[in-house]
């Protein structure tokens, strides 16, 4: 009798024994299991594209139609500097188009022919990831009006983007500085694979809230991205 409890309560230590050893092996897999995949997901972390900074320069739809438009364009130029000014029209300028990383750089220029006074008109348009918007700069050489940036509110579409320029100070047309206000917005209608217009209003600081088109520039491509 003695031996047989004996042995039933070595069989019970044997038993108690196996399954503990099940539940670590167990354990033991799980955390091994849970290293491995932690792993993984450093060693994904660490690959090319798979940070935040990264993926946000990865092109998305707003930068892929964007890209789309780099090339050659003939430019026509329409100013109106004031509300009743008669139209000043250029026909003989050229904008230079590439894209250097996810902007797209535009050089517009008169063409070697023209008679009008060289200048040069530099921009910069991208599509912002981060922040959901476009944004623009630009510089002309005919105007004292130094750097000029632009934001849209959201998104847009790729075939219509509206920006709001910073207020500038107008120089004025005459012998003195006026430096008066103005309000610009910035409106890229995309007319087809080959056709834009950009247009320019303005709203001037001078009390009567009257909004027209300033400036208006019409595209037409001439030849493909180089």
């Amino acid at each position: 009798m003695l031996f047989q409890n004996k042995n039933a309560a070595i069989a019970g230590a044997v038993a108690e024994g196996l399954a503990t050893a099940k539940v670590v092996a167990r354990v033991a897999a799980t955390a091994m299991i849970f290293t491995i995949v932690q792993r993984l997901n450093a060693q994904d972390a660490t690959k090319a594209g798979q940070s935040a900074a990264e993926r946000m320069l990865v092109p998305d739809a707003q930068g892929l139609a964007l890209a789309q438009r780099a090339g050659t364009w003939n430019v026509i130029s329409t100013l109106r500097l004031t509300p009743d000014a008669a139209p000043i029209v250029q026909k003989d300028l050229i904008a230079d188009r590439s894209m250097i990383g996810p902007y797209l750089q535009e050089v517009m220029k008169a063409v070697a022919a023209s008679s009008s006074p060289g200048f040069r008109r530099i921009a910069y348009l991208t599509y912002s990831r981060v922040e959901g918007r476009w944004q623009y700069v630009s510089i002309d050489t005919r105007f004292p009006v130094g750097i000029m940036p632009a934001y849209s509110f959201g998104r847009d579409t790729p075939g219509k983007i509206e920006l709001e320029f910073q207020p500038i100070a107008f120089v004025g047309l005459g012998r003195d500085v006026e430096g008066q206000m103005v309000r610009s917005n910035f409106v890229i209608s995309w007319d087809g694979p080959d056709r834009e217009t950009a247009r320019q209003y303005w709203v001037a600081a001078d009390g009567t809230g009257r909004q027209w088109l300033a400036v208006e520039y019409g595209y037409t491509r001439v030849a493909p991205a180089k």
